[in-house]
C-alpha cells in the first residue's frame, strides 16, 4: 500500500502505516498540479484541508482506496464521487471532540466575566470592579444546535454548570438523558439563554445563522460557533449586537476564513473591523480542536479505522 500525505499531520499516523510494511511519502510541499500528476500511483490519503479533493482532483486517483482526514469535517472531499468509485473516506471527531467542548466553554467564562478586558485594564493600572461584574452560567438555559461528538462533548462538561440543556439536531433524534432535553429548533429558539454551534458545513448550513433566524430566538442571546464559519452571517451578527438580541458571541471559526482554514482574506469587510473591536466578542483563530492532546488522539483514532480495514 502507498500512502501519500497531502498535509502535516501527527507522526503517530505515518509510523503506524509504515509499521505495516506501508510506502508513506510526505507531499506536503506539493502544489495542487504537481500532486495531479503524480496521485494516481497512490492507494491512499492522508490530508486536513489544503487541497479540495473535488472530482476534478479525484479523477487522477485510478488506483485510490481510500483518503483520511484527521478531524470532523468532509467537506472539501466529494463524498458522492467517492461513493460512486468505491474510495472509502475516514475522519475521526472522536479524537478532537474533548478540546472543543473545553474550549467552547473556555471562551463562554471569558465572555461571561469580562476576562479579556479586565486583564488588559489590570496590565495597565486599571482597577474597575464595578464594570466588570459578570454574570454566572448556573441557571442558564444552553441550546446546543447539532447533537454528534462535539454536541454530546460539551453537553457533558456542561453538566456540573448547573444549566438547562436543550438540544436539536435534524438527523439525529431519540438522543435524551437524565441530563439532556431533545428539543425542536422552533423549542430552542424559545428557551435558550446560550446557543452552541456545532453543524458542519453543508449548503443547508452555510448561512444558517442570519438575522431572521436569530431574530427568531425569544430571548437575547450569547453565541457560540467553534464549528464553521460559514454557518454565521458576520454583518448580521453584528447588527443583532448593535441592537441587543446578541449579548455577545464567542467564535473560534469565521465566515471570511480560507478554505484551509490557515488565514482569514486581507481584504478585511468592514464587518470584521466591527466585529474584531466590539467588546463583547471573544475571538480565536479556529483552534478549538487544536490541542497537543487532539492532535495526537485524531491520528490514533484514525490510524485504527484505517487499518482495520485495510491493514489485513
Amino acid at each position: 500500500m502507498k500512502v501519500a500525505f497531502l498535509d502535516p499531520v501527527h507522526p503517530i499516523l505515518k509510523s503506524s502505516f509504515e509499521n505495516l510494511g506501508w510506502e508513506v511519502d510526505m507531499l506536503d510541499k506539493l502544489s495542487r498540479p504537481e500532486l495531479e500528476n503524480k496521485i494516481g500511483q497512490y492507494q491512499g490519503i492522508v490530508l486536513r484541508s489544503r487541497i479540495r479533493m473535488d472530482e476534478g482532483f479525484l479523477k487522477h486517483t485510478s488506483n485510490l482506496k481510500f483518503i483520511g482526514r484527521p478531524g470532523a469535517g468532509l467537506e472539501n472531499i466529494d463524498l458522492d464521487y467517492c461513493d460512486a468509485n468505491g474510495i472509502k473516506v475516514f475522519r475521526s471527531p472522536e479524537g478532537n471532540r474533548d478540546a472543543v467542548a473545553e474550549h467552547a466553554i473556555g471562551m463562554l467564562l471569558s465572555l461571561f466575566n469580562n476576562l479579556k478586558r479586565a486583564d488588559t485594564e489590570v496590565r495597565d493600572g486599571v482597577w474597575i470592579r464595578e464594570g466588570n461584574r459578570g454574570h454566572e452560567l448556573k441557571g442558564k438555559t444552553v441550546g446546543i444546535i447539532g447533537y454528534g461528538y462535539m454536541g454530546k462533548a460539551i453537553a457533558e462538561r456542561l453538566v456540573g454548570f448547573g444549566v438547562r440543556i436543550i438540544a436539536h439536531d435534524k438527523y439525529i433524534s431519540g438522543f435524551a438523558s437524565i441530563d439532556v432535553e431533545e428539543v425542536t429548533l422552533e423549542e430552542l429558539q424559545k428557551e435558550a439563554d446560550v446557543v452552541s454551534l456545532h453543524i458542519p458545513h453543508t449548503a443547508e448550513t452555510e448561512g444558517m445563522v442570519n438575522s431572521e433566524f436569530i431574530d427568531a430566538f425569544t430571548k437575547s442571546i450569547y453565541l457560540i460557533n467553534t464549528a464553521r464559519g460559514s454557518s454565521v452571517k458576520i454583518l448580521d451578527l453584528m447588527k443583532e449586537i448593535q441592537n441587543g438580541k446578541v449579548l455577545g458571541a464567542c467564535l473560534d471559526v469565521l465566515e471570511m476564513e480560507s478554505s484551509s482554514f490557515e488565514q482569514i482574506s486581507n481584504n478585511f469587510p468592514p464587518e470584521f473591523k466591527e466585529l474584531v473591536s466590539s467588546g463583547k466578542v471573544i475571538l480565536s483563530p479556529h483552534i478549538a480542536g487544536w490541542t497537543h492532546e487532539a492532535k495526537l488522539k485524531m491520528g490514533e483514532y484514525l490510524a485504527e479505522k484505517i487499518i482495520t480495514e485495510f491493514g489485513s
